[in-house]
């Protein structure tokens, strides 16, 4: 398993393990979620995301569970996000869902995240989405803070476009490390629209939340692609689902895909798109495909 740097303190493993549905499990002990880590750590997979959100506010909190006593706090690496405020759990009274970047709120979800999770840093910290009414120095500086304070060792940000990046980073001492933005075989705007092309010039790898388009990869809207991926996979001894994974891997921009799933044989098989070897002629093929025309 190849290890990305974010920043000189902050080294994650390019295959990142999501856990938005952790506390959707119809098993959520402590044992099913620590044989869920452990199939990852055996297999070089080492940074969990999260975000405060994830399970109506409850998902930091199953992992914390686990965490606890377990000595694997100091094998992996966590990533969690804050800023969107739903009406749901310790939010209820909230009459809208809505974004909140001001200081007093992200000092408070910091602290909430580690009291849940029984940590006392959080590895990285992202802001999960852009806020119309961000106060970019309020912001920045509350960020540069947390990182002075120790409970965060670097920030960044999620499904933010280039301008909103460079909006919060002209607020702030310390580099944003990060974005976390869609991308798959099917959602690959960004690989032509600007997006991926200002991270890689920043040298800022990408971390790809829904890498697996959230299934349609596999759904009958897309039969042809999903015969192509399956095809190549099964020439490199592996399935759909790993080849998909490897073209993104493929990119040159360092994209860090995260997988989520709460079946323990499928994350025992994710870091299976680390063996894929994918030529230029089969990364156009595949994007070729997912396009429904040759390129001009």
């Amino acid at each position: 398993m190849d290890r990305i740097d974010l920043n000189p303190n902050l080294n994650f493993s390019q295959i990142v393990y999501g856990m938005w549905r952790l506390s959707e499990d119809v098993d959520t002990s402590v044992e099913h979620v620590r044989n869920k880590i452990s199939a990852c750590l055996d297999q070089g997979i080492t940074t969990f995301d999260q975000a405060d959100i994830y399970g109506g506010y409850e998902a930091e909190a199953v992992l914390g569970s686990a965490l606890k006593g377990s000595g694997l706090r100091d094998k992996i690496e966590i990533v969690t996000k804050c800023d969107i405020v739903a009406p749901v759990g310790r939010y209820s009274d909230a009459r809208i869902k809505y974004y909140d970047t001001s200081c007093e709120h992200l000092f408070a979800s910091v602290d909430h995240s580690l009291r849940l999770m029984g940590i006392d840093h959080i590895d990285l910290l992202l802001v999960h989405r852009p806020d119309p009414l961000m106060d970019h120095n309020e912001t920045g500086s509350a960020l540069d803070a947390l990182m002075q304070s120790g409970k965060v060792r670097g920030v960044g940000v999620s499904n933010f476009k280039p301008h909103d990046w460079e909006l919060l980073q002209s607020g702030m001492k310390n580099k944003l490390c990060t974005n976390q933005i869609e991308l798959s075989v099917l959602a690959h705007e960004s690989f032509t629209n600007g997006d991926v092309a200002f991270h890689q010039r920043l040298a800022t790898p990408l971390m790809a939340w829904s890498p697996l388009a959230g299934g349609e990869l596999f759904s009958s809207a897309n039969r042809d692609l999903h015969s192509l991926l399956s095809k190549i996979g099964a020439e490199q001894n592996v399935d759909a689902t790993a080849l998909a994974i490897a073209w993104l891997l493929a990119h040159p921009s360092q994209i860090l895909p995260v997988l989520g799933t709460n079946s323990l044989a499928r994350i025992k098989t994710m870091s299976q798109a680390c063996e894929v070897i994918l030529d230029r002629q089969t990364w156009f093929e595949i994007y070729t495909s997912a396009l429904g025309q040759e390129v001009a």
